[in-house]
């Protein structure tokens, strides 16, 4: 019997896995997903990061070494993070090349703290995308109002973007604008337009910032019908008469990803934001715990599709229950790139904490 990731992978859509850490790299475990799991690609961010150096003496050598050269948290954590996204790139390689450049993309944030200095922002996705030398890593720069400028020169730049914290259509769109733009300067300048990106898309959080405050169970209903949403704008876009004449130029298409899949209810099925979001042509970035729920007991009920009529019928449900669904976008967007800062700083105290401790040793 096939197991699920094997039918998401035959349906069209690709499994990236939401986490990276030097063990999964030393023992195997990131080759084993990519062969047992259908794994082809992976994403990181500084929690990810600080969780593997808090939990682990791996990086201790490193971090000793970078502190030897007088380098700051930063750039320290810059050697670290690419030591293994570059390792991680390098078990994609094949993937990458098989599918044309398509999928096998591991993914670096670059730094939170300048997400309303897009000049910067851009500079620094040149920087680390220059120092990894590797064509399949992309570089994670939020979709808030600040940081569509950064994307669109970026791109132009030639830099490969995920573009992440969206969390409805319009932020979808916004994002998907900004790589459109990037891409039409590249044309208009000579340039080849083959620089790829995904936007990503955040599901969970939706269900946990309606959940019922006296703590019952959490319902599932309206991170799945923002995203429905989103898929049928990517669907039309991709069927746009502006994307076809970029198509026929030679770019390849920004992807939709679903981000934030692992669900927030201890009593739900591990699985239930997979199932309801399997769909062509499209990326699943999974917690690890997800991936291998899924691997083992997830049933594909259905493909996804691009009628979204029921899907704003819940969102009309939730909007005369009191929510106010825009409002609730821009909040969690907001609030993310508030958490992505405090984990960034929460992961330069850790790395400066620990090159003061094993200074000397």
């Amino acid at each position: 019997m096939k197991s699920g990731t094997a039918r998401l992978h035959e349906l069209g859509q690709s499994i990236w896995v939401d986490n990276i850490t030097r063990a999964m790299l030393d023992d195997g475990t990131l080759r084993r997903y990519l062969r047992d799991y259908d794994v082809t690609g992976l994403t990181s961010n500084p929690t990810i990061f600080d969780e593997a150096i808090r939990g682990t003496a791996a990086y201790d050598a490193d971090i000793r070494a970078s502190a030897r050269l007088g380098l700051s948290a930063e750039d320290s954590f810059v050697r670290i993070a690419l030591a293994d996204l570059t390792r991680a790139a390098d078990e994609f390689r094949e993937v990458h090349a098989a599918s044309g450049g398509l999928d096998g993309w591991v993914s670096m944030e670059v730094s939170p703290l300048l997400a309303d200095d897009a000049p910067a922002t851009v500079e620094a996705a040149r920087r680390i995308h220059a120092l990894a030398g590797r064509d399949n890593l992309f570089v994670k720069i939020p979709g808030t109002n600040a940081g569509l400028r950064a994307i669109e020169d970026s791109i132009f730049a030639g830099v490969p973007v995920n573009v992440t914290l969206l969390f409805s259509r319009e932020q979808y769109l916004a994002a998907a604008e900004s790589y459109l733009r990037g891409i039409e300067r590249r044309i208009a300048a000579g340039l080849d337009p083959r620089v790829a990106s995904v936007a990503s898309v955040f599901v969970s959080r939706w269900d946990r910032a309606v959940a019922d405050p006296a703590g019952g169970p959490l319902e599932h209903g309206l991170g799945i019908a923002i995203a429905r949403c989103c898929y049928r704008a990517y669907r039309e876009l991709r069927a746009s008469a502006r994307w076809r004449t970029l198509e026929r130029a030679g770019a390849i298409a920004q992807r939709l990803l679903w981000a934030s899949t692992g669900v927030k209810d201890p009593n739900a099925r591990a699985s239930t934001y997979v199932e309801a979001l399997a769909a062509p042509e499209t990326i699943d970035t999974m917690p690890e715990k997800t991936l291998l729920a899924f691997a083992a007991e997830g049933r594909l009920g259905g493909v996804l599709d691009a009628d979204d009529r029921e899907a704003l019928a819940v969102i009309e449900r939730y909007e005369r229950a009191g929510t106010d669904v825009s409002a609730l976008a821009a909040r969690l967007q907001r609030e993310g790139a508030a958490a992505f800062v405090a984990s960034w700083r929460d992961l330069m105290g850790r790395i400066a904490a620990k090159s003061a401790a094993l200074e000397g040793t």
